[in-house]
């Protein structure tokens, strides 16, 4: 068995592996595994037979994804390090709450521009591929739309009253990775697989692309009120809550179904344009 091949066999044992953990609650392992998963998608795509663009875009996009991942679990394990400091008094556990939402969100917005470089790199290898009739350019189109529709929605109908203009300019990064990822699903469309396989990665990771839209649509809109009094209602002295709804404009899923979908999406796009390059060299 050739390298190329146990490295995707890796990819999709490490995944189920990290989903399994994710159902268990188990986060750090969840993400450990997501990390190998992603690694071995990249050395799968770098070992693969195909040109030079398709090949280090695709190896590129995964990697950078796996890059994000290990953030993530980074920023994972300082949580659970900070959960046995020592308590702050009722002054400093404002500023901490404050600090911890504001890093949350930064956090947030990095996960976002990682996204949205990850897929245009994705983009890159999918735009070097040759264009296919049929209709399916016209239903990637279609669901690219959608998707871009879907996701201003959900930060406009965001819970709370933040200003829009302020809202939109706060999630500015997310907004990018989910126009990235449309227009890669649009064109995905027309230069994907014969089995879909490409198309079938960008729909899921455009749905990845608006859950952290409206993620951080709502995380930010709860850390707006704290900022400004006027807007909230203080319930002791130097700490104050916002009498808003709960923020509620988020998709909820499970967390074994949010890793199966992300690590499916990328999994599926690098399968798919890897074979979308053979099918057309093989002409």
């Amino acid at each position: 068995m050739r390298l190329s091949s146990c490295l995707r066999v890796a990819a999709v044992v490490a995944g189920l592996l990290s989903v399994g953990a994710a159902l268990l609650a188990m986060r750090e392992a969840s993400l450990l595994w997501a990390v190998v998963t992603l690694a071995a998608l990249a050395g799968h795509a770098f070992t693969a037979t195909a040109m030079p663009r398709v090949k280090w875009g695709v190896a590129a996009g995964a990697g950078l994804f796996a890059l994000v991942a290990v953030a993530n679990l980074h920023r994972y394990r300082e949580q659970v390090a900070e959960v046995g400091e020592p308590a702050r008094g009722q002054a400093g556990a404002g500023a901490y709450l404050l600090e911890s939402w504001q890093y949350g969100i930064d956090r947030q917005r990095l996960t976002a521009g990682g996204l949205a470089l990850g897929v245009l790199l994705l983009g890159a290898a999918v735009s070097a591929l040759p264009a296919r009739g049929g209709r399916r350019g016209v239903v990637t189109t279609v669901l690219a739309v959608a998707v871009l529709v879907w996701c201003v929605a959900s930060v406009a109908l965001t819970p709370g009253e933040p200003p829009l203009p302020d809202l939109f300019a706060a999630v500015w990064p997310a907004l990018l990775a989910v126009l990235v990822t449309a227009g890669v699903l649009a064109l995905s469309g027309r230069r994907g697989d014969r089995r879909g396989l490409l198309p079938a990665g960008m729909v899921l990771l455009s749905l990845v692309a608006v859950r952290v839209c409206a993620d951080l649509a709502a995380a930010w809109a709860s850390w707006w009120p704290l900022v400004r009094p006027a807007e909230g209602a203080f319930l002791q002295p130097g700490i104050m809550m916002s009498v808003g709804a709960a923020p509620g404009g988020a998709l909820e899923v499970s967390s074994a179904v949010e890793t199966a979908v992300a690590l499916g999406g990328v999994g599926l796009a690098v399968a798919g344009a890897l074979r979308a390059h053979r099918e057309t060299a093989g002409r």
